[in-house]
């Protein structure tokens, strides 16, 4: 889908819902056994402002999701982001939902701070992709497959994406014999392999390895 038909998406919901300003909120790292779970927030300032190349962040490769994501961020005011993360600790403490709706709830606040900052006006309604939303301070729609469909989202998509690899690679420089850069956490026959043979890390989520150790 074009870059047009993302904001043209945006623009028909808030008139819809009679909303002045929208933002976008997705996750990324919600199935892997290792590392924090990321969201990003992605409010545009600039109605004008384009990125050609913008979609679903699982559709582009890590090269192309890097560049989008530099180009948000080096975009001078006229796209904000927010991003909020939620550790494998809370994750085990309270399950990977509530975990990821805390992310979100991070996100929101971290771009709305931003908004004061520079003295913008905050979002009205907040656009979540999937069919769940956590509780915010403003009035929020889930959008199913949001990230191939909402601007907004799909930006959210790539910010939390690109930021959460970031961090795993970070991982990978701190446990090097797991190939965190390789498989990001996520449950590949790798991963497992490192696991069985150097056991389990400060950053894995115990509660996604309750087969290994043997917990209910």
């Amino acid at each position: 889908m074009t870059y047009a038909k993302l904001c043209a998406f945006d623009k028909d919901i808030m008139k819809t819902e009679k909303a002045n300003f929208v933002c976008g909120i997705d996750e990324a790292g919600r199935g892997p056994l290792a590392g924090e779970v990321y969201a990003g927030c992605v409010y545009i300032a600039d109605e004008n402002f384009e990125i050609t190349e913008l979609n679903d962040s699982k559709k582009l490769s890590e090269k192309k999701r890097e560049k989008i994501f530099d180009y948000i961020d080096n975009s001078k005011g006229k796209i904000y982001y927010g991003y909020g993360t939620a550790t494998e600790k809370e994750i085990d403490e309270i399950n990977i939902l509530n975990a990821t709706y805390l992310a979100m709830q991070r996100a929101y606040e971290n771009l709305a701070q931003k908004l004061k900052e520079d003295n913008l006006p905050l979002p009205t309604l907040a656009l979540i992709d999937g069919n769940r939303a956590p509780k915010l301070p403003i009035e929020t729609k889930t959008v199913v497959k949001g990230d191939a469909q909402s601007a907004v989202i799909a930006s959210a998509s790539i910010v939390a994406k690109v930021l959460r690899d970031r961090y795993m690679i970070k991982v990978a420089e701190k446990y090097p014999e797991y190939c965190f850069e390789k498989h990001k956490g996520y449950g590949t026959k790798l991963h497992y392999e490192k696991i069985e043979e150097y056991g389990i890390l400060p950053v894995h989520r115990l509660s996604f390895l309750k087969k290994i150790t043997g917990e209910k």
